[in-house]
């Protein structure tokens, strides 16, 4: 059922994957290497056409200390900060709090349906479809409802599996309406238009995380608890998070890097300095006539250290929330 470890395979075997793995390395660290050696480069070196050899020149202090003289980059910094940090805690208490409700808590199928049936109706009585359509709307979410029912369909199930429907669609389709939703809200252009979104997109992975992580917890404990007459959220506060602390912090690193490293919805939702990440705003070391690929690759350094240092000062919790529970029995 798992691979053979590769101590245990031929001498052959073992070299040819020795063999693969430093191949894979120098791959993977080339691009990384060209950036960081063209950041250290003279803007002649590069106008000779030298992008792999031994530069002409090196301007390390002169090139780094441009990118924070010549544009906004400590304010976009800032911005950046002012996006992750409050998008980080808003989806994992939202994650960490549904996916405890959805491991733990049973929903009659028929609830979520006429749950479901209040923003449908509300949807159509916005679009002015008349009174013919909100009464075929109603019938219909009748009918699912007695389906379910019928069915037997559980609730948090069908709940859930919203959750990890909602991660398969890709949000290139989702641009114009979230654009147009911001400029109706007043949130364009700012940086809690851009949290609000980010928490709304991050929530329904980091929920499907945490709600696995939340479902194999001993059940025993939990009753134990109610046992000794505790309500809901002392069991969720005193015995669920801290059993489940490395997969938050796991999860904190992955939604971390995720949202500093976002550029799409930087440069769909954001349009001036006052509210634009710092991969947005590596667009402003452009020159007008001539691009300054020294000054943007030094300016991408600068913008990869942060998720690159939250990484090593995390990593014995986010390995741990890795594999946490994946010596079960």
């Amino acid at each position: 059922m798992f691979p053979t470890p590769i101590a245990k395979l031929s001498r052959r075997t073992q070299t040819a994957y020795k063999l693969t793995l430093w191949v894979s390395l120098a791959v993977w660290l080339l691009p990384l290497l060209a950036v960081a050696m063209t950041s250290i480069r003279t803007l002649e070196d590069i106008a000779a056409g030298n992008y792999w050899g031994w530069p002409g020149g090196f301007n390390l202090i002169e090139n780094y200390t441009e990118v924070f003289t010549r544009s906004a980059m400590g304010r976009f910094m800032v911005n950046s900060v002012m996006i992750t940090l409050p998008t980080v805690l808003g989806t994992l208490i939202l994650a960490t709090m549904s996916g405890f409700a959805l491991a733990q808590y049973k929903l009659p199928g028929y609830v979520l349906g006429l749950f479901l049936a209040l923003p449908v109706l509300m949807f159509v009585n916005a679009v002015g479809l008349g009174a013919v359509n909100v009464i075929l709307a109603v019938l219909v979410l009748a009918f699912i409802a007695l389906a379910m029912w019928r069915l037997r369909v559980r609730g948090e199930i069908a709940l859930f599996a919203m959750f990890i429907a909602g991660n398969f669609i890709p949000f290139q389709i989702l641009m114009i309406p979230v654009r147009e939703l911001t400029r109706d809200l007043g949130m364009y252009d700012t940086i809690w238009g851009l949290v609000m979104f980010h928490v709304a997109f991050q929530t329904g992975f980091a929920t499907l995380f945490m709600r696995n992580f939340i479902k194999g917890l001993p059940q025993e404990l939990i009753e134990a608890a109610r046992v000794e007459g505790a309500n809901e959220f002392q069991i969720f506060w005193n015995v669920v998070v801290p059993l489940v602390r490395p997969a938050i912090a796991a999860m904190a690193v992955l939604i971390f890097t995720f949202i500093w490293n976002d550029y799409f919805w930087a440069l769909v939702l954001v349009q001036s300095e006052q509210a634009m990440p710092i991969t947005a705003g590596l667009q402003a070391l452009k020159g007008q006539w001539v691009a300054s690929w020294q000054l943007i690759s030094a300016g991408a350094i600068v913008a990869a250290l942060p998720p690159v240092a939250m990484f090593f000062l995390m990593q014995k919790h986010f390995i741990a929330g890795l594999t946490l529970g994946a010596t079960k029995g």
